[in-house]
């Protein structure tokens, strides 16, 4: 028999035909595909319900619940004779007089209270005052103002506190809940946009209606602007030395795995670092954004140099070689050809690292940006390196400690801000790299 009858003898069937060996092979093909789909729908679906709680209890920081009363204040009113102005309670009597006859010009049956209204507005004086002292050319003129209601007015009507757990104390009673319906049913308390949500700053424990993330934003901008003029250049000056010019010796092995490891470190070590150097032993400013963005540059420089090295290493090697074998020094190849075609990946690398360290909260919080310390902005460049200031991270764990809920829905609120500056990198990543992407 030849050697082609010997092979048919053993085979019994087709190759077209589907024997028990590859149907079980095909099945086990069908069930991997089947557990990969699997896993990406569970992933899509856990990514799908964090976005829709983050949103859901973040958007209401984004509103407040505001009276809108048209108010006029003449000169007489604003000061004496003598240019003086009033006290507070003054301005309050003002408006109380305004509010009133606004109520009655609109039919709100409930009898005016003034204790009630500032238990539902709050301190009216005193907003009046700061207004018209910084606006005196509106004396005279109708002024409609938006007051923003007390945060447990404002927390009634978004669901946060119910009518049935409210007892009276001196903060509110449950008659004010009346007043505050009949007030919403008359169009006089509305719905706004809050703005101070955006700009403002950190208004204390007592004052969860004032608060804001504005002055932590300003914090975080100044420290990236650290990270990036110090984790850019030295991340990527230190990964085209090891990668292109540096011996394979020993020191370089144990220079690589060190590189490694502190990419792993927890990043509060590098907090208790940034502690004892920057400002125990180099007395920086504590809580300054320029100690907050050294700190943040250590924890930074370990991804930089590892994806940049990463990046170097996709290069060919025939890249390399061409340009050595046309003349090129060792120098000229790297600049001219490998970093060029490197490139895409050292800035999504860069932009990740820095994502990764503008969500950063344990090391900022050794060092003392905690959300309170912001009081002001910063009046000018210097300033807002070394002023005391906050981090949005910092200042959204701030607002999560406290016990009062509106604290917490403006924590929310921080997260969602904290997300669209991270896409917002992660947009500008991909758009770099598809910018500088070159193929051969």
């Amino acid at each position: 028999m030849t050697d082609a009858s010997q092979s048919g003898a053993h085979h019994r069937g087709s190759l077209l035909t589907v024997d028990a060996r590859t149907r079980k092979r095909n099945a086990a093909e069908a069930r991997f595909r089947y557990y990969g789909m699997a896993a990406i729908l569970t992933g899509v679906a856990f990514l799908v319900v964090l976005a829709v709680s983050i949103v859901r209890s973040g958007l209401p920081a984004f509103t407040t619940m505001a009276v809108e009363v048209e108010f006029t204040l003449t000169a007489e009113q604003y000061a004496d004779a003598e240019g003086q102005l009033f006290k507070t309670r003054a301005y309050e009597g003002y408006f109380n007089a305004a509010f009133e006859q606004q109520l009655q010009d609109r039919n709100v049956q409930a009898g005016f209270d003034p204790e009630a209204v500032n238990r539902i507005i709050g301190n009216t004086g005193a907003t009046l005052r700061s207004f018209f002292l910084e606006n005196e050319d509106l004396l005279g003129q109708p002024v409609t103002f938006n007051l923003p209601t007390s945060s447990r007015i404002d927390g009634y009507f978004k669901g946060r506190l119910l009518r049935e757990n409210v007892t009276d104390s001196r903060f509110l009673e449950v008659s004010d809940l009346d007043l505050a319906d009949e007030l919403a049913e008359a169009g006089i308390i509305q719905s706004k946009f809050n703005w101070t949500f955006i700009t403002g700053k950190d208004s204390g424990v007592d004052n969860p209606g004032g608060a804001g993330i504005g002055a932590s934003v300003i914090g975080s901008f100044f420290m990236m602007l650290v990270v990036l003029f110090l984790s850019l250049p030295i991340g990527v000056a230190a990964s085209i030395y090891l990668e292109e010019f540096a011996p394979k010796n020993r020191i370089t092995d144990l220079i690589e795995v060190n590189i490694s490891n502190l990419a792993a470190v927890p990043s509060i070590v590098f907090g208790i670092l940034g502690l004892a150097v920057f400002i125990q032993f180099a007395h920086l400013p504590q809580s300054a954004p320029l100690v907050g963005g050294l700190v943040l540059t250590l924890m930074t420089l370990p991804t930089i140099i590892i994806s940049t090295r990463a990046s170097l290493k996709s290069v060919p090697p025939s890249i390399r070689d061409a340009a050595l074998g046309v003349g090129a020094s060792k120098m000229q190849a790297v600049f001219h050809h490998v970093l060029p075609l490197a490139m895409p990946g050292i800035l999504t690398g860069t932009i990740i690292g820095l994502a990764q360290a503008l969500g950063e909260t344990a090391p900022l919080l050794l060092i003392g940006m905690v959300g309170f310390v912001a009081r002001e902005y910063p009046d000018g460049l210097i300033s807002g390196f070394m002023d005391p200031n906050s981090a949005m991270p910092a200042q959204i764990y701030t607002w999560a400690a406290r016990s009062d809920g509106a604290f917490y829905e403006k924590a929310w609120g921080g997260i969602i801000i904290l997300l669209v500056f991270l896409l917002a990198m992660n947009i500008i990543a991909i758009l770099l790299r598809r910018r500088f992407e070159r193929r051969w």
